[in-house]
């Protein structure tokens, strides 16, 4: 009885085995960080990417100022080396029109009585200007009072009617020649007068307020070394 007993027990002790053997694993689950924490995260790793990117735009706009400036230093030193031959350069602007009995005046002392220069009138005009040529009344007073006037004509445009000068945009920069290889003998300060003498064809008067000049000019240059 009692081998019968244990070989029950044995029995229902491989049932029970079996039995446990089928039932389902229990699978402990996974820790999730939890959501509220998620948008924290991703802020900051925003925040230092957007950090990133800033440093990095800063470095680049700082070497492109860097770049800038040197462009300028260099386009500075050359023009100050191909406009070594000037001795005096002096612009004056024309408010909205240059009336015919305005006059434009320029005091010059050149720096010796000896060398020879070159003289020239500069002017500044707009597309607005719509003659082909100018006429120039210009006066040189000398420092003991001699007074010299000449009457001049300059091609300001092509048959076409496409201006002359200088320049890309709209106004155009003109250097016209005055005298050549004039000395200064007497010492002191010379006076240049210019005024426009316009007239339209078949008119009698001239032309009263010239329009398209922006600003005249007086420039007086070494002579250039051959």
């Amino acid at each position: 009885v009692q081998n019968a007993i244990i070989n029950v027990k044995i029995i229902e002790g491989k049932a029970i085995k079996a039995i446990e053997a089928r039932r389902p694993i229990k699978i402990q689950p996974i820790r999730v960080m939890h959501q509220t924490k998620m948008p924290h995260l991703i802020r900051n790793q925003t925040k230092i990417t957007e950090e990133i990117i800033l440093r990095e735009n800063l470095k680049i706009v700082k070497m492109l100022k860097n770049r800038i400036l040197l462009f300028y230093l260099m386009f500075s030193l050359l023009i100050v080396s191909c406009d070594s031959n000037s001795v005096y350069d002096n612009y004056k602007s024309i408010p909205n029109s240059w009336h015919k009995d305005s006059i434009v005046s320029f005091k010059v002392t050149p720096p010796d009585s000896t060398n020879a220069y070159n003289l020239f009138v500069n002017l500044r005009n707009t597309t607005t200007y719509k003659y082909n040529n100018l006429f120039l009344i210009v006066e040189m007073v000398f420092p003991h009072g001699k007074t010299i006037k000449d009457t001049l004509e300059y091609k300001m445009a092509e048959p076409n009617g496409k201006l002359l000068g200088e320049g890309y945009m709209d106004i155009k920069e003109n250097k016209l020649w005055y005298k050549q290889d004039i000395v200064f003998k007497e010492k002191g300060e010379y006076t240049i007068n210019i005024q426009h003498a316009m007239r339209e064809n078949g008119k009698v008067n001239g032309v009263i307020e010239l329009e398209g000049i922006t600003d005249i000019g007086f420039r007086i240059e070494n002579l250039l070394k051959e």
